[in-house]
């Protein structure tokens, strides 16, 4: 179950938001590994669609990049390449992801990361009135609103989900 009574942790991704004065709520769930936003939009009650996944990819040359995906789409990682200039995109190691973004697999979040990192958001995204995003740690999400991910972060919009 959510769990609004408790305090949500200060991370390094909640010091980024306070720090571009973006607004956003907390919310904290029991994480359950490899639950994915499936058991998080079920923890929170919302859509699985308006929970967005935070993943780190890497290009042909091994620069990692991120992209937000909904909850219940995939990535079509030959599109994301050629929508990007790149010859090929895969999944991250977790470990390298680690590296880069300095957050646990199950806990990144796009905001605050370790190293500064080209970030890419499905275009449908935007046509939600809110999402609930990683908050940097495991079991814990932000609700913001997407428009404000796109001043403040600057992503790419792409348009690369898969059912």
């Amino acid at each position: 179950m959510s769990r609004p009574d408790q305090t949500a942790p200060e991370t390094q991704a909640t010091r980024f938001l306070r720090q571009h004065r973006m607004a956003f709520s907390t919310h904290l769930y029991t994480y359950e590994e490899h639950g994915g936003t499936k058991v998080s939009a079920r923890e929170l009650n919302v859509a699985e669609h308006s929970v967005i996944k935070t993943l780190v990819m890497e290009d042909e040359s091994r620069q990692a990049l991120i992209i937000l995906m909904h909850g219940d789409r995939k990535v079509s990682t030959k599109e994301l390449a050629r929508q990007t200039g790149h010859k090929h995109i895969s999944p991250c190691d977790p470990a390298v992801a680690q590296r880069h973004t300095g957050y646990l697999v199950g806990g990144t979040s796009p905001f605050g990361t370790r190293k500064a990192l080209p970030v890419f958001m499905e275009k449908s995204i935007l046509d939600l009135p809110l999402i609930y995003i990683n908050g940097g740690r495991r079991g814990f999400l932000v609700g913001v609103h997407p428009h404000d991910i796109l001043q403040i972060l600057k992503p790419g919009l792409v348009s690369v989900a898969l059912e």
